[in-house]
């Protein structure tokens, strides 16, 4: 069992996943075994500092006893090319060009690393999930903004400088809401928990219990919700003819009241050839998927740990 300079034990890792409701986070044995976990709210405002604390106080929690030497943080947004720089989060106030890294190393006494929260998620997936011996996958997180993470040939594709596979950004409907992105008419703003929200009042996981008993209503709201996605997903169909789709994220529990319609969606829009052998399935990891994929970068990164291993 090794151990790095500081007496920290490098068989286990943190793995973490920033979102705009709540932070999770695992520790992990390097086989992906989870030791302990822990959730919390993220704070409100999501200011840098205040995540930064936060995360600090959750850290010492999960692993008094210092048993993990390195960090993976999964974020809404691009990272920098060193995977130390979170350069914006769109959902996150007063996130741009924030240096994650260099903020919680000193504190945590611990290296810490990066990655796109989609990105993170299709990581999780591949090595433990769903997407375990696929090589061409698109993946998208669906919660307060909706995030993906595109695997192509067994790779993670984050094209020019990192900032790849933002599919909640691609534009479905010219004169729709406005995004945080500058678009308009985003998927996000068809795809996310908001615009669960315009499509009714009740909030995601009423909405989930009702349709579990048949509620008309509220089928017909998850049937709306799941045929917006599939445009959506029609799009990065055509971009990527991928042998497998995943839907993770806080709005994922309830695919089974939307992949009907999402499915029907896609199979009307894309040609045949182009959908050929498609699936198209909620992740196997839940909410757990982003981080693990975390995890799994900080070792692959930090830990001396082969990308093929």
């Amino acid at each position: 069992m090794s151990s790095d300079a500081s007496g920290h034990n490098s068989s286990q890792v943190i793995g973490i996943d920033l979102g705009g409701t709540a932070i999770k986070l695992a520790r992990f044995s390097r086989s992906g075994d989870l030791l302990a976990e822990a959730q919390l709210p993220t704070p409100q405002p999501a200011m840098p500092g205040a995540v930064t604390m936060a995360l600090c106080e959750a850290v010492e929690e999960l692993d008094p006893q210092r048993l993990a030497a390195v960090v993976g943080i999964g974020l809404p947004g691009p990272m920098d090319a060193t995977a130390r720089v979170a350069r914006v989060c769109i959902n996150l106030p007063g996130w741009e060009e924030v240096p994650l890294s260099d903020w919680l190393e000193p504190r945590l006494e611990r290296r810490v690393t990066l990655a796109n929260d989609g990105n993170c998620a299709v990581v999780g997936e591949a090595w433990l999930g769903a997407a375990q011996g696929y090589a061409d996958v698109v993946l998208l997180t669906l919660g307060t903004g909706v995030g993906g993470g595109v695997l192509l040939n067994g790779s993670l594709f984050t094209g020019h400088n990192g900032a790849a596979a933002e599919p909640g950004l691609i534009g479905v409907d010219p004169e729709g809401p406005a995004c945080n992105s500058g678009n308009r008419g985003s998927l996000e703003q068809f795809a996310s928990i908001g615009a669960l929200r315009r499509l009714s009042e009740r909030e995601p996981r009423e909405l989930g219990r009702a349709a579990a008993a048949g509620d008309p209503e509220a089928l017909a709201v998850w049937d709306r919700y799941g045929s917006s996605l599939g445009v959506g997903i029609t799009s990065l169909v055509y971009m990527f003819t991928p042998q497998l789709v995943l839907l993770g994220g806080g709005l994922a529990g309830a695919a089974p009241h939307f992949l009907p319609a999402l499915r029907r969606e896609v199979e009307s829009r894309v040609q045949a050839v182009s959908r050929e052998g498609l699936r198209i399935e909620a992740c196997a990891l839940g909410n757990g998927a982003g981080r693990l994929g975390a995890a799994r970068l900080a070792l692959q990164r930090l830990g001396g740990m082969m990308s093929d291993s």
